[in-house]
Formats: C-alpha cells, structure tokens, sequence
C-alpha cells in the first residue's frame, strides 16, 4: 500500500500534522497577546464608561461653582390677586409690606356717535391732531375717509403714544375709542382739528361742549371716559408713587406688579430648593461614578469576580482621591457633615435637606462661602477668605477628567499598548505563515523522496516473489 502525504507518497507527512503542529505554535506564541488584547479591550470599555461618569461629575460641580446658585431668589405673597412680586438673583432677602389704595390707569376717551363704522368722519380734506401727554400726532383726512380707515390712521402714525378701537355701543352707535399707551398722570389725550378749522370734521370727533357742565353726556362729541392717575400705596408704611401698576425701580432686583388695592405680606427669600436640587444633582453623579469605580477596582481571588482595573494604579488613585477629598476639603473652617451632605458607611453621599436649610436660615452668607467660596463667618466671630468646597473638589476632579490630563493620558496608554500588541500578534502570525509554507514544501520534498523509496520497494519485492515462485 502507497504512502500519501500533501497529495501523493505517504500516509505519515499530512496536512493534519502540519495543522496540528500550527496550532500548537499558535497556542504558544498568538494565544497570549489575543488574551491580553482582550484584557486591554475589556479595559479601554470600562474606561468610557469611567471617563462619563467623572465628566458628569466634573460638570455638576461647575454647574454648582457658577455664578446664581446660591444668589437665585424665591417670592410669596399673601394674596396673589393683589400683588404679583419676582425677584431676580442676587436681589436683597427681605420681608415687607405692600398696602395699594389706587392702582395707576389710562387715560381714555370715546367719540359721539356714528351710525356704522362705514361713516365718513369729514365733509372735506383736513388735519387733525392727536396730544397724548407732551407728544402730537397728526393724522391727515379726507371726505372719504370712513371711521375705520381713521382708527387704521391713527394706529399707523400714533401708535407710540395711543391706540385707537371702534367699539359698538347699541345698533347704529360707534365709537371710536382712544386709550393712552402708558399709564399714569401726564398722558391726558386731546383732539384738535389743526387743518379744516372744525367746518368739515365730524363734531363727534371735536370736543363735547357739553362735557363741562355734564360728564355723563357721552354722545356730541369726544369725551373722558376714564381718567390717567398714578399708582399710590405705602411699602412698610413708607409712601409711594408711580405712573404704572408695574414697577421695577423700587428695590434692586424685584419686579412687583399691582393688581387689586388691598394689603398684602411679601418675602423675598433664598431660594433653597434650587440649591438643594443641584447639591443633590452632584450628589447622584458622585454616587454613579464611586459605584462604578468600586467595581471596576474590586479585587479577588476569582477572577470572575475581580474588576478589570484591580490592578491598576492610575484608577485606584483616582478612587482613592475621590474618597479623601471629601474629608480634606473645607480648609478648617467645616465639614461638609456639618452643612448637610452626609456619608454614608457605603462610601455613598446624600443630602439632609433640614440641616442646610438651617445652617441657610442662620447665616446664608458664611453658607454660600464655605460652599462656593468668600468670606466665612466662624463660631468665634472672626472671618476667613476660603476657595469653597464644591471649587476645592472641582479642582481635584478636574485633576483626572479636565482635557489632557491624567484619564486622558490613561486612555492614550490603554491605545498604546493595545497597538503594540495587536502589531506583536501580526508578526507573529506572519512568521508562522512563513514557518510554515517552508514546512509545506519540506513535507512535498520528503513525501516525493518516500514516494520513490516506495516504488523502488514494490519493485524489490515483485522481484522476491517472482524469484520464490520460480523455485517452487
């Protein structure tokens, strides 16, 4: 029987051999950096995942160093239908007392009567002139001019000053009604016909000449129909005086609007509830990124359990950083324990509401310093200028996630050693590739060599037989 091997001589020199004898090459040489590329894929995973969590934490905490969390403001008032009060940031924390006897109206004033608003307001051409306050207006007419093309003149060249409406009073009675735009004295409205002198302009357009001696009679011509005054009130007993039911130049900061007269209770207060609820966005980023640190670094003797930087150094310290700054900041005026943020046995923060917003209610002041930085107050009366603890632990956290700094460095290495081994596994498998196409020509070489030791066999032994069957 022949002897085959990679297609002809021998059963001995086969392709499974040589596959048998690969693979075990690969087992010893390939295998490990596939396992360590592996290992650094693993790793370069888990650091996405890190380098989220502490981005987040590091935006949390410049959310909390910016400027207006501890300067945001808050408002109540005792009767909301009296009085409307907002406060802008930074705006004095006061309490006080709004007592409103007259709220500031408009001046406005109605024509007589016209039978549609398709009348004509003029015989002939002329001009007639708006006053509101210490302003004119002109507006120009003509004898087709209707009383609605003249409220359209007038909100086309006087809307600065007065807006003009028709207003329809029973059938076949409209007015044109003329309301100031601002409030307050000074801004009495009066209509004068400049061009025409008063021989082709509607006299329900001139003025009443019976509104003198009779208020009521509202019909000849323009009359008032509700007079310009000025808002009056007291703020904590004091009196006041404004054109406008809104106003915004009393106290720095605060926009109160006038609705009903009355008495009402106003308090401008921190706004604790937005300082509790970024303390307490921090809080939940801190919380994520230690849980996910504390994973990530876990050790143990199996392997199954041991997280994929256990041994790693740079993420250890990190945790480890992360960890002590909570004991180190405050620069020896407080703990953070002592302004509400609590930690717990498990490493983990939260936040008691009651004790911060008593430590805010005491001095909200010395708070926003020990947290954000300024002038502290200490128990013994005496000040200290301190950074703020929410910008000591930006600092260090920055330390890691800021650009260019260590994680990102420690994502450069991870790139780096995994280019160095994936480079290592391509030559290495091209140098088994080479090993082994000069082990597929050897085993053609040998197998042509047996091949011919076997013909030249089967030929000696046809030879011993033939010889054997002659004697025989």
């Amino acid at each position: 029987m022949g002897i085959s091997s990679l297609g002809a001589g021998s059963s001995i020199l086969t392709q499974d051999v040589l596959d048998q004898l690969r693979a075990a090459d690969e087992a010893k040489f390939v295998a490990p950096l596939e396992r360590r590329l592996k290992a650094e894929t693993d790793k370069s995973t888990a650091f996405d995942v890190v380098d989220a969590y502490m981005d987040n934490m590091y935006e949390s905490l410049k959310s909390l160093t910016d400027y207006g969390v501890f300067e945001s403001r808050t408002t109540s008032v005792s009767n909301e239908d009296r009085v409307v009060v907002t406060a802008a940031e930074s705006s004095d924390v006061q309490d006080f007392t709004l007592d409103v006897s007259i709220l500031a109206t408009r001046e406005i004033v109605q024509s007589g009567q016209f039978a549609s608003k398709d009348a004509s307001v003029s015989t002939g051409t002329g001009t007639m002139e708006i006053n509101v306050g210490s302003e004119t207006y002109s507006i120009d007419y003509e004898a087709t001019t209707t009383l609605d093309d003249l409220k359209e003149l007038i909100n086309k060249h006087a809307s600065d000053g007065v807006t003009a409406s028709i207003v329809q009073i029973n059938s076949g009675d409209f007015r044109l009604v003329l309301s100031a735009a601002n409030m307050g004295e000074g801004q009495a409205i009066s209509v004068t016909d400049v061009l025409g002198a008063g021989e082709t302009l509607s006299a329900a357009l001139q003025p009443d000449p019976d509104a003198a001696e009779d208020p009521t009679n509202l019909v000849d011509g323009m009359t008032s129909v509700q007079a310009a005054v000025n808002a009056t009130f007291t703020y904590n007993g004091i009196a006041i005086e404004r054109t406008s039911n809104s106003i915004d130049d009393l106290l720095g900061g605060v926009t109160i609007e006038l609705k009903e007269t009355g008495i009402t209770q106003v308090s401008v207060k921190q706004n604790t509830e937005h300082i509790a609820e970024r303390m307490t966005n921090f809080i939940d980023k801190y919380n994520s990124a230690m849980e996910q640190l504390n994973t990530d670094t876990k050790s143990s003797t199996e392997a199954s359990e041991r997280g994929v930087f256990s041994s790693d150094s740079t993420i250890k310290a990190m945790r480890s950083a992360m960890v002590s700054m909570l004991s180190s900041v405050g620069e020896s005026v407080g703990k953070i324990q002592d302004f509400g943020i609590e930690v717990g046995e498990d490493g983990r923060l939260s936040l008691d509401s009651e004790i911060l917003n008593t430590k805010l209610a005491a001095d909200s002041t010395s708070v926003q310093a020990f947290f954000v930085g300024g002038t502290f107050k200490k128990e013994d009366g005496s000040t200290a200028e301190v950074t703020g603890v929410f910008a000591e632990m930006e600092t260090e956290v920055a330390r890691y996630s800021k650009y260019n700094n260590v994680l990102d460095q420690f994502k450069e290495s991870i790139k780096t050693r995994y280019d160095s081994l994936n480079e290592q596994k391509t030559k290495a498998m091209e140098r088994l590739d080479a090993s082994y196409a000069i082990q597929a020509k050897k085993f053609a070489a040998y197998d042509l060599i047996i091949s011919k030791f076997n013909n030249a066999s089967d030929m000696f032994s046809q030879m011993i037989n033939a010889e054997i069957a002659a004697k025989s």
